[in-house]
C-alpha cells in the first residue's frame, strides 16, 4: 500500500478485499482509495534507422531510455508528449500513430501506462535538458555492442517491435 490516510478525510486506510483485489478503504469513513496507473508518453525518433535514446540524470541515473514523461491532470496525451520531448530534447515534434501501448510494473510504488507514438517529423538542434543529460541515435546492434542499459524493460519491447517492423536497425 503507498499511502497510509486517507485523502479525503485522513482516517486510516486498511486493505479491503474485493473482486480479488486488494483495495485502501478508510475506517472512518468507509470510502474506497482508488490507486489508478499513471499514464506516461515517449516518443519514438528515428534517424537513419536509428533510435534516438536519452541518458537520465534523475531517476534510473546513467540508464538509456527512449525520450519521455507523465501526463500531467489537465493536459491532453499528445500535448503532453510534445511539451515533454520539448523539455528533454529540445525538438519540436509532430506526431503520427500510436505505436504501441503497455503496462509498466518496473517502479513497484507507481504502476504507470505507457503510450509510444511515432514521430512523423521534427526540427531544431537536438540538446538534452530536464531528465536527460545525454541523447544520440543507436541501432539494436549498437546498444549491444555499447553496453547501454535500458532503464525500462518496455522499451526493450517496443525496440524489438520496431526492428520486427523493419522500422530500426
Amino acid at each position: 500500500m503507498r499511502y497510509k490516510f486517507c485523502p479525503h478525510c485522513g482516517g486510516k486506510l486498511s486493505l479491503e478485499e474485493t473482486f480479488s483485489l486488494s483495495r485502501p478503504k478508510c475506517v472512518d469513513c468507509n470510502r474506497i482509495f482508488y490507486q489508478n496507473p499513471a499514464v506516461g508518453v515517449a516518443a519514438i525518433i528515428i534517424r537513419g534507422k536509428k533510435i534516438l535514446l536519452g541518458r537520465r540524470n534523475a531517476s534510473y541515473r546513467d540508464m538509456w531510455c527512449i525520450p519521455c514523461g507523465y501526463v500531467e491532470y489537465y493536459e491532453d496525451t499528445r500535448e503532453a508528449l510534445i511539451r515533454e520531448i520539448k523539455e528533454e530534447t529540445n525538438l519540436d515534434i509532430k506526431l503520427s500513430i500510436v505505436f504501441d501501448i503497455h503496462s509498466n510494473f518496473h517502479n513497484p510504488a507507481q504502476h504507470t501506462v505507457g503510450i509510444w507514438f511515432l514521430v512523423e517529423e521534427y526540427q531544431g538542434i537536438i540538446a538534452p535538458g530536464d531528465d536527460i543529460y545525454a541523447l544520440d541515435f543507436f541501432s539494436t546492434a549498437e546498444i549491444k555492442e555499447q553496453n547501454i542499459v535500458l532503464a525500462f524493460p518496455t522499451d526493450v519491447r517496443v525496440l524489438d517491435d520496431l526492428v520486427n517492423k523493419g522500422l530500426i536497425l
